[in-house]
């Protein structure tokens, strides 16, 4: 089932209000260090100048670069609509009923808000779509992911896929195009953790990190590249990028552990130019797709396995590759 999505409004909104939560691991933080790792990819004194202009503290302390932040406490933020870079505005539904929504994400589209995108991700054009619903994106996959996805039509059904997810009762499965040529199968268990780097968003392996495995078979060769079959049995954040790198596998137009972060950070400030294009594999995106998905339905209980198969752009790409 395909559809499209609704042009968006002539106008974005003049001011976007948002309103971010400390958490209880924060308590004591410096304003600009709190905000910078909320934020990211933005330099510390842009951050100290938006805190100047733009943010208030719910306890009616007057917000500076060094108030400390206290754990349950909300940053109010009031910034101007960004213009917003183009991304994909459709998606098709692979499966739906009256408790969840299987979407099929297209690469390139965010799923939440960030400093850059406002109205264009996936939770705004869902709300956007089916205004009369709760809609609740059940995980998440990254902008440049395509693929699976699975969202709760209602709370109920959303509260019983976090715990299916929480639990591990879901089986997630990627296909990624690798760099060179990786045995043809193998476990990767590397505790993983957040990085202290310039993006404050890269994940490393590190013995103290949370831990991390993921299996992965090769399903296709070809003359310096292959098709991995990635199934991670935990949900860590960029855990197939970081441990197919570490293996040294890389993912195809993977920016940030590919390319390295001194060039995802060009390409977050320049746009993708034809020179970092050349850089990234001559791939707008990482060649990173959610294929399957199987999960407990939050109605019957029974197992559901949903799929999507690889698409177009990187059919394409794999084809010149024989």
């Amino acid at each position: 089932m395909s559809t499209s999505a609704p042009p968006p409004p002539d106008e974005a909104p003049a001011i976007i209000s948002l309103r971010i939560p400390v958490p209880r691991e924060c308590e004591g933080w410096r304003l600009d260090h709190f905000l910078k790792r909320r934020i990211g990819r933005l330099s510390r004194t842009r951050i100290q100048a938006i805190i100047e202009t733009q943010v208030a503290l719910s306890d009616g302390r007057r917000a500076r670069p060094s108030s400390a932040v206290r754990a349950g406490d909300v940053v109010l933020l009031n910034r101007p609509a960004p213009v917003e870079p183009e991304v994909p505005r459709r998606f098709d539904v692979i499966y739906e009923d009256a408790d969840v929504l299987v979407i099929d994400k297209p690469a390139g589209l965010p799923m939440h808000t960030t400093a850059k995108f406002w109205r264009n991700t996936l939770t705004a054009l869902l709300r956007e779509r089916y205004p009369k619903e709760p809609m609740e994106v059940a995980h998440r996959i990254d902008r440049e992911t395509s693929g699976v996805l699975l969202v709760a039509r209602h709370r109920r059904a959303a509260s019983w896929l976090k715990r299916a997810f929480a639990r591990r009762a879901v089986g997630k499965c990627y296909l990624a195009l690798v760099k060179g040529q990786p045995p043809d199968g193998g476990v990767i268990d590397q505790p993983l953790r957040l990085l202290d780097s310039p993006t404050h968003v890269m994940m490393g392996a590190a013995p103290d990190g949370l831990p991390a495995l993921t299996r992965f078979l090769v399903v296709r060769r070809f003359a310096q590249h292959a098709l991995v079959e990635a199934t991670p049995e935990t949900g860590r954040q960029h855990q197939i990028r970081v441990h197919l790198a570490g293996i040294g596998h890389p993912i195809v137009g993977d920016k940030l552990y590919g390319a390295g972060e001194r060039l995802f950070m060009r390409a977050c400030d320049e746009g993708l130019t034809p020179e970092l294009l050349a850089l990234f594999d001559s791939l707008p995106r990482h060649a990173l797709h959610a294929h399957r998905l199987t999960f407990p339905h939050p109605t019957t209980r029974a197992p559901m396995t949903v799929e999507s198969p690889l698409p177009a752009d990187l059919v394409a790409y794999m084809r010149d590759l024989d």
